[in-house]
């Protein structure tokens, strides 16, 4: 029996539905990074980590040119995450769908990794999907806190296993993506047995590139704070980590705990009134 066809159903995708403390990050006159982000339900201090120059410059420039004042977190979803930066939340009417909004422009990934990832409280960047964005490329605007969840040592170690699946899948919508105009071409000529083909080419191709690659393993430092403070280590390697809260855990918390829509929009508007740089 043949495969699915995985190719016919490459789509466009979008924003992403989108951690041991990494040491701290200070400017050569000696100063940290930080930023107050005050909104509706308190203040959280974030720290911009200097590894990652390309999204602390340009969160900070946000920042400073007010884009972020008046947008609201148009996405919250308990134990995972909650999001914001999108500009077109700022007069959005109430129940209406959000996180397409961008600023014209992407910012190149830069994964900073093992070193930071996904614990509770990390600053990281939306991204559209991969099937129209491999390379990962960060959203110019769109950012998310991760809240996460508490994970034991037997759950994490099924991660691993599911994160090396993936890895596969990754590699095969990256080979698949540089062969879209083929691949569409077939579609509009209904050549399934060209499809086909190509899938199989594709898998074999895929195969191995991953067998070339270590596995996934998480570092004594993600075990730790998985099963400590938690976090959503599923986005490890795929988002770009670039800073993280160092203070209003609580006030994270308190907007994760807020009730949505089924767009996972809170119903009444949990707003940014401005991003200060300190």
């Amino acid at each position: 029996m043949k495969k699915n066809l995985w190719l016919l159903l490459i789509i466009l995708g979008g924003l992403a539905s989108a951690c041991q403390p990494g040491k701290k990050n200070v400017n050569m006159d000696g100063k940290e990074t930080k930023l107050r982000i005050e909104t509706s339900m308190g203040d959280i201090i974030v720290m911009l980590y200097d590894e990652t120059p390309k999204h602390r410059d340009n969160f900070i420039k946000l920042a400073k040119e007010s884009v972020y004042n008046g947008t609201l977190f148009h996405r919250v979803i308990k134990d995972f995450m909650i999001q914001a930066g999108d500009p077109e939340s700022k007069k959005a009417e109430k129940g209406a769908m959000l996180g397409t909004g961008d600023v014209g422009y992407t910012i190149p990934a830069e994964f900073v990794y093992p070193q930071y990832f996904h614990k509770k409280g990390a600053l990281s960047a939306a991204r559209q999907g991969d099937q129209i964005n491999p390379e990962k490329a960060s959203s110019g605007c769109q950012f998310y806190i991760v809240t996460g969840k508490v994970y034991n040592d037997s759950t994490l170690l099924d991660m691993e296993q599911q994160m090396n699946q993936g890895k596969l899948n990754t590699i095969f919508n990256s080979l698949a993506y540089k062969r879209m105009d083929e691949i569409r071409k077939m579609q509009n000529e209904k050549d399934q047995d060209g499809l086909y083909a190509l899938q199989e080419e594709l898998f074999a191709e895929a195969e191995a590139e991953a067998a070339q690659q270590p596995d996934f393993k998480f570092t004594p430092e993600q075990i730790e704070a998985y099963s400590t403070v938690g976090g959503s280590p599923h986005l490890d390697g795929e988002y770009t980590v670039f800073g993280e809260v160092l203070d209003g855990l609580d006030v994270i918390d308190k907007i994760q705990k807020v009730k949505t829509d089924r767009n996972d929009r809170p119903e009444e508007d949990v707003k940014i009134k401005k991003v200060v740089v300190l």
